[in-house]
Order: C-alpha cells, then sequence, then structure tokens
C-alpha cells in the first residue's frame, strides 16, 4: 500500500475512534442533541479536551520514542521505561519540595531539566554498552530508570507524598477538563518540530561516524533529540502520568511495516500512537463501566502483549 493511501486510511480510521470517544462515558451524551445547552456543555468542557488530550499524548509519545531508538540505536528503549519519565517525576517532586508556590510552567521547566539530565545519562551509559548485545542496552535501561524511580519513590515516603507518585506512576484522563490540559498542546508542537529535522535523526541512527563524515553537526542533533523527548515526556507526566509502552511497540511495528526512513513515517507513528492510546482509553471506560481502568493499566496490559509478538515475530523471522 501507498504511503499516501496509509496515511488516509490511518486518519480516517483515527477520526472515527476518536468520534467514538466523544460519546462513550458515565452521562450518555445524544448526537442527536449536541445543540442542546447541556449536551454541548458537556462536549466542551469534558469529552472534548479529553479527546484531544488523548489523541496529543499518543503520537507525541510515538514520535519520541522514535527518536529516541534512533539515538540510542537500540529498537529496545522508550522515554517512559529507559529513564527519561522517571527523571521527569524527580523534577516534580523537587518542585513541590523545595518550589511549591511556583507557577505550572516553572514546575514543568524543572521537570524537563531533570528529564535531560536522566537522558543523557543513559546516553552515556548506551555509548559504554556492545552495539552487538541490544538487548544489553535495554535491560540497561530499564535497570537505569528502575533505579530513578526507586529513589522517587523513597524521597516521596520520606515527605509523605506518595499519593502524589501514584498520580505520575499511572497515566489516566478522567481528570482532563477544559483549562486542565493546554499546556500538552505545547507538546504537540515540539513533536511536529522535531519532525522538521527529521532526516537528521534518521543520519544519528547510522551511528556517530557515519554522521559526521555524511558533515551531520552530530552533537547538536543528538541535544535536539534529547531535549525534545525531554519536553514531551515533562508535560505527559505532569499532566496525564505516565504511559508506558506507546514509545516502544508503535515505533517497532511502523519500521516493520514502512521501514525506517524517519521522514516518511513519522506521521504514520503520530497516527499509529494516537490511535492506540484512544483504544486503550476507550476500553478503559468500558470493561467496569460506570467506573474506568487508567489507561496507564490499559496500555501496560496492550503494550506488554503487542511487544511479546514484536519478539516472537523478530524470532521467527530470524529463523
Amino acid at each position: 500500500m501507498k504511503r499516501g493511501a496509509t496515511i488516509l486510511m490511518a486518519l480516517l480510521v483515527l477520526l472515527g475512534v476518536a468520534t467514538l470517544s466523544l460519546f462513550v462515558g458515565v452521562i450518555d451524551l445524544d448526537p442527536q442533541r449536541l445543540l442542546n445547552p447541556a449536551e454541548l456543555e458537556l462536549l466542551m468542557i469534558s469529552r472534548l479536551p479529553r479527546t484531544l488530550a488523548v489523541l496529543i499524548t499518543g503520537s507525541a509519545l510515538a514520535v519520541c520514542g522514535t527518536i529516541m531508538q534512533l539515538l540510542v540505536r537500540n529498537r529496545f528503549v522508550e522515554p517512559m521505561t529507559a529513564g527519561t519519565g522517571q527523571g521527569a517525576m524527580l523534577g516534580i517532586l523537587i518542585a513541590i519540595l523545595y518550589f511549591p508556590t511556583t507557577p505550572l510552567i516553572a514546575q514543568i521547566s524543572i521537570a524537563a531539566a531533570t528529564a535531560l539530565v536522566s537522558s543523557i545519562g543513559l546516553m552515556l551509559i548506551v555509548t559504554r554498552l556492545p552495539a552487538s548485545k541490544p538487548l544489553y542496552i535495554a535491560l540497561v535501561g530499564l535497570i537505569y530508570g528502575g533505579i530513578i524511580g526507586a529513589g522517587v519513590t523513597f524521597v516521596a515516603y520520606q515527605a509523605d507524598l506518595l499519593q502524589y507518585i501514584e498520580i505520575w506512576t499511572t497515566g489516566e484522563f478522567s481528570g482532563v477538563l477544559q483549562g486542565r490540559y493546554e499546556t500538552l498542546w505545547v507538546a504537540a508542537i515540539v513533536a511536529l518540530l522535531a519532525y522538521l529535522i527529521a532526516d537528521q535523526f534518521a543520519i544519528v541512527g547510522m551511528g556517530r561516524t557515519t554522521a559526521i563524515s555524511l558533515g551531520l553537526n552530530y552533537n547538536q542533533v543528538v541535544v535536539l533529540g534529547l531535549i525534545t523527548i525531554s519536553i514531551v515526556t515533562a508535560l505527559t507526566v505532569v499532566t496525564v502520568g505516565m504511559i508506558p509502552f506507546v514509545g516502544l511497540v508503535i515505533p517497532n511495528i511502523v519500521s516493520r511495516l514502512y521501514g525506517d526512513n524517519a521522514r516518511r513515517t513519522l506521521p504514520i507513528t503520530a497516527f499509529f500512537g494516537a490511535s492506540l492510546v484512544l483504544v486503550c482509553d476507550i476500553i478503559g471506560r468500558l470493561v467496569r463501566y460506570p467506573f474506568e481502568i487508567p489507561v496507564g493499566t490499559i496500555m501496560g496490559v496492550v503494550g506488554a502483549l503487542i511487544f511479546l509478538w514484536i519478539l516472537y515475530g523478530r524470532g521467527r523471522h530470524a529463523r
């Protein structure tokens, strides 16, 4: 299937699922009565902001997963499990402990800064690992993120802030309302700007030596990629919490289906990421209706199954 047709089909599917999302919830929303003031208010204050937040989060995390995999040159890492998400949590904790009266944008900036530092730490570790052992990098990333997360939990326990940790570690959209999600648009803009230099990220994915020989400023592009990942991750964690596996499974699926040309595949990656998170959010609303299961929990189960399928498929293809 041609790329244009694929994008069109993915967009139509995404629009269909997004429309369905508007009408799924505890309070019934009748499509034939949308002009009714009460129905319109529910749509504009709750359902539409939630759907937009899910779409932005899914697409931005999928794009950042692709960028991180290109920077690290490994298909088994993603921001939420390799230290960046935990670094953002650390920044939020620091802001709450030492700068509790600072505005939200300042807290997001602190979270982005600590996420950037943790991402740089992962890059420094990865450069010392053998490239011929890709699973080493994935395992070290998990351990690295786990150590940072454990440190955050310990400090939060000492400060009696474990309830905040639970909010950050479990991504969910039930609290998204008009006026409480708009910072995610910054994540969407950052992800869109990253697309403008997608070719450079693809060249970085060929390795430092190759990138420099092609005339690319390797360090500059790596820093830009890490900043992009850190900002998107911080905004996501602060607004809706951590949602695992999106940046891991979606880039792998798109890569296997459409190749590794980042310029061509990033739009498809964004569509697939948004669709997957939106489907998981709808499932979370319906499984225990009228109660909700956090989308992070649903995504953890679905993402783990998809990841196992990816691993099995790789092994089977290798034989």
